[in-house]
């Protein structure tokens, strides 16, 4: 069955085109603001609705705007949003800058995605979904949203999970259980040898030990490393023109996630991710260039 329930932070990505990334003490302008639904799962779950998997979401929405557009953003791409929890306060943002090379940097209001509870979740219901895909809360107002993703994983016959600088920087002891019952880990590069202080590939095997089925490492410009227990392959990314790198990573993920689901080889997959990745960054927002097919 290829079906996959999404479990993260729902974010409005409010996206400024600036002439440069301002380091400290410097000072940039705002060329252009543009608004997107967002939130690294969110992405990857639409990633994967648009090209046919039957996909649910697990998050939660404040009783503003925002949650409102973000709601409705995901009924219209098909997402079951049956078990986004509606709350008083304030839903998430994320203000993103991306410069006109394409390179950006984000800071993230997470309002009330920090506080989902165990038993806020539908989980008898939610378990249905072969998959279910886990990204990182920033988990400034709580730990409720990551304690639940510890206790679902073990509800799910497949489990994919992108830590996200979050949860790496919050280090391996804190998301150890999620990994344990892992079958695709889809770290970047950095995120992966924050967690493991080491290199990558070394990283890699520490994974594979853990019982984790399939490391697939994000390399950005490089494109993407990939070991199971038996293969080990670099794959080069597709040619294009980039124009915005936000949600590069979620679209790889929707894209390898789908192969995955397929039955596909993980060389495939991997190719798969790739081709989903190199079309987001051709636009602006993370969802924006994810395909609605692949031939």
């Amino acid at each position: 069955m290829s079906s996959a329930v999404g479990f993260g932070a729902l974010n409005l990505d409010k996206i400024y085109t600036v002439d440069k990334i301002p380091k400290e003490d410097e000072e940039g302008f705002v060329i252009d603001l543009k608004l997107f639904p967002g939130g690294s799962a969110a992405n990857t779950i639409v990633g994967l609705s648009r090209l046919g998997i039957d996909t649910a979401y697990i998050g939660k929405v404040g009783s503003d705007e925002e949650g409102r557009i973000l709601l409705e953003d995901l009924k219209r791409e098909g997402v079951n949003t049956d078990f986004v929890i509606k709350a008083e306060g304030r839903s998430g943002t994320a203000m993103i800058f991306v410069d006109e090379k394409g390179n950006r940097a984000i800071l993230v209001d997470p309002g009330v995605n920090d506080t989902i509870s165990y038993s806020e979740i539908d989980v008898d219901s939610a378990k249905k979904y072969r998959l279910i895909h886990l990204t990182s809360f920033i988990c400034k107002n709580g730990l409720d949203s990551l304690n639940s993703q510890k206790k679902i994983v073990e509800e799910f016959e497949v489990v994919s999970f992108d830590p996200g600088m979050p949860y790496a920087e919050r280090g391996l002891g804190d998301i150890e259980k999620i990994l344990k019952n892992t079958t695709v880990f889809l770290p970047n590069r950095q995120e992966i040898e924050i967690l493991f202080s080491e290199d990558y590939k070394a990283a890699a095997e520490r994974c594979i030990e853990m019982g984790i089925e399939v490391v697939v490492v994000k390399l950005g410009s490089e494109g993407c490393w990939i070991k199971s227990r038996d293969k080990e392959f670099a794959l080069k990314p597709l040619s294009t023109r980039v124009v915005d790198t936000t949600g590069a990573g979620d679209a790889f993920n929707a894209g390898f996630l789908y192969g995955y689901l397929k039955g596909k080889d993980i060389e495939e997959c991997g190719k798969l991710g790739n081709f989903v990745a190199a079309k987001c960054i051709e636009k602006y927002g993370a969802r924006e260039g994810l395909p609605r097919k692949i031939d």
